[in-house]
């Protein structure tokens, strides 16, 4: 979908004051749905920009279609520019540390007084209640909320390979906003959206305190977990290659057992059953491993796709480049800060068979200030005041 006026948010108008990766994906999923997204940074750039290591990508992915200001809003002409935007917001994102925003003026109570209509998002480290002041990070919530845990080893516990906190927590409040929207739709009124890290995380994990309730057990962690199914692991193929298989009905079982010609297994009425099959999981598991270790791993994972049961590679995110199946849509053409070209995942949703694609590229590490405030409705006198201010990069 490249047409804007087709897309489900156009017309709506977003000022976002965000960092990191929170606010960002919130920011991003409403700009990749057609919102006009104005990202307001700090006069030197967004501190993200300048990231190594594990957080170099961070910009680069959750700020496309997006228009970009650096701006001084602690100077008095900064936060007049920065009031404008929002006075005929539809939507305010923000993820500093609690009280910030209210010093500035730009506080959900002062901002509603003035534009009615505007819906505030929040998005935060700890809902109301006892933690609501404590500052979070991802990493943070990982360990508090037991996802750490479950992701390690005994006694070692590891975050998740991605930034599924942040990650979820900006969706959890995209999903706030457009209910807030809906809610606008009869009643006129904005409203406050918060969204957080740590019961994100609490949400995550629900299904293990879920299953400690049903089952009266502490759950372990996933890497030494009691599986739900027979088979339901990674094996080793030959030339030191790796499947992962998931055999998790009665029905997969029975065609697993005619795919690879395990006659004995498949004749054999105490593993028709899956809790049967679990509690001979140690006399199924090594039979299965010696065949798959002698198999290529292309040829295995040719006989799973022709038999429709579940498998996947061990893929590294370095993979994904080529992968043709996201290459049929799933990745969008960028241009990096640093005028590099690349592909990064779209957003994750279709509507009518279409994908949601690249209408503005990652803002440059100078922003495009001049550019959105013409497309604001600033004059070129004002804009240029502004610039000699200081209170604007060019």
């Amino acid at each position: 979908m490249s047409d804007t006026q087709k897309l489900p948010l156009a017309g709506l108008k977003v000022v976002e004051f965000t960092h990191m990766v929170m606010g960002p994906t919130a920011g991003v999923i409403l700009a990749d749905l057609g919102a006009d997204v104005i990202k307001i940074e700090p006069l030197k750039g967004d501190n993200t920009r300048r990231l190594k290591g594990s957080g170099a990508g961070y910009f680069s992915m959750y700020n496309r279609n997006k228009s970009s200001i650096c701006l001084d809003i602690k100077s008095e002409d900064g936060l007049r520019v920065a009031n404008e935007l929002i006075a005929d917001a539809d939507i305010l994102l923000e993820n500093f540390r609690p009280g910030a925003m209210d010093k500035l003026g730009l506080g959900f109570s002062e901002l509603h007084q003035k534009n009615p209509k505007l819906i505030y998002c929040s998005l935060k480290g700890f809902l109301s209640g006892p933690y609501s002041h404590r500052t979070a990070l991802d990493e943070v919530t990982q360990m508090m909320g037991g996802l750490a845990y479950m992701t390690g080893l005994p006694d070692k516990p590891l975050r998740a390979g991605s930034s599924v906190i942040d990650i979820t927590g900006g969706m959890f409040g995209a999903i706030g906003i457009l209910a807030a929207l809906e809610e606008r739709h009869r009643t006129g009124l904005g409203k406050l959206v918060t969204s957080s890290l740590y019961e994100t995380t609490a949400f995550m994990v629900g299904q293990h305190m879920a299953q400690q309730a049903v089952t009266g057990e502490a759950p372990p962690p996933m890497s030494v977990r009691r599986s739900a199914w027979a088979v339901y692991d990674i094996f080793d193929c030959a030339n030191d290659e790796k499947v992962f298989i998931g055999v998790v009905s009665d029905t997969q079982w029975r065609v697993f057992c005619d795919t690879f010609g395990l006659t004995e297994f498949a004749n054999d009425q105490s593993l028709d059953a899956n809790n049967g099959r679990v509690s001979q999981r140690d006399r199924i598991l090594p039979e299965i491993q010696a065949l798959f270790s002698r198999m290529d791993k292309n040829d295995l994972m040719a006989k799973l796709e022709k038999s429709g049961l579940p498998f996947a590679p061990i893929n590294k995110p370095s993979d994904l480049f080529d992968d043709p199946h996201l290459n049929a849509g799933g990745l969008v053409d960028v241009t990096l800060p640093c005028g590099a070209k690349t592909k990064l995942p779209a957003l994750p949703l279709e509507m009518n068979e279409k994908r949601f694609t690249l209408r503005k590229d990652i803002p440059k590490d100078d922003g495009n200030s001049v550019e959105t405030l013409k497309k604001a409705g600033y004059s070129e006198q004002d804009i240029n005041n502004l610039l000699e201010l200081g209170v604007i990069r060019d």
